[in-house]
């Protein structure tokens, strides 16, 4: 079996780590924030599950840095006000939240940068998350941002394997988030972010072999994709 390839975000606290290179991550978890909530409330069905004295909250591509702990506290408590609102207050459960990302990311970094503050028990959980890791129906909320597009090389296969192994993981009358880059409908090809990206390391390209630090022949087979 071919080794698959695997690019977790550069660790520490240097000029381009992510941590001083994750802004726009950021603000999609803020702008997701009530989006979330109001999926919580309305789709998580808890009574399938309020027996259970255990909740787990799955992160997939959790990284190291500013942003993860950032969603976890609106998530749990989203469930507890959705705990509250159907008068199971008395059967609030514990909160274990599992953290995941490739075995390369740093975990040493996010376990000493843990909040002191926290309403839950923590785990880390090493491995792509394109196929299993967790135990069948174990999972009772699982959160994705900004890590599902940063697949291997066959999109519409690894997707597959993405769900078919949450489908196998997450209880009854769980839920699953997964956020990632889009545009709104009728926006012109042009004027999407992503498009907007690719060419200006286009234009960077073009200059550097104008500068003649690579050649047109390098510019001309390079994949983006790869």
């Amino acid at each position: 079996m071919a080794k698959l390839e695997a690019f977790p975000m550069t660790g520490g606290s240097g000029r381009y780590r992510y941590t001083r290179n994750s802004t726009l991550q950021r603000k999609v978890i803020e702008s997701t924030k009530e989006l979330i909530k109001k999926a919580i409330f309305e789709e998580l069905e808890i009574t399938s599950f309020s027996s259970s004295n255990t909740f787990r909250v799955a992160d997939l591509g959790c990284s190291v840095g500013p942003n993860t702990f950032l969603a976890v506290p609106n998530i749990l408590d989203a469930v507890k006000l959705k705990y509250e609102n159907k008068g199971l207050v008395s059967q609030l459960p514990e909160f274990q939240v599992l953290f995941n990302d490739h075995v390369s990311n740093d975990f040493n970094r996010l376990f000493t940068s843990l909040p002191s503050e926290r309403a839950y028990f923590a785990v880390g959980v090493p491995g792509s998350f394109h196929g299993r890791l967790f135990p069948r129906s174990s999972l009772h909320f699982v959160y994705s941002s900004y890590a599902l597009h940063w697949i291997s090389r066959v999109p519409k296969e690894d997707i597959g394997r993405f769900l078919n192994a949450r489908a196998q993981e997450i209880v009854h009358g769980g839920l699953m988030a997964i956020v990632v880059p889009a545009c709104p409908s009728g926006t012109p090809h042009a004027d999407v972010f992503i498009n907007k990206a690719i060419e200006l390391l286009g234009c960077c390209l073009i200059d550097m072999v104008r500068m003649g630090v690579t050649s047109e022949d390098k510019v001309d087979t390079f994949n983006l994709s790869t």
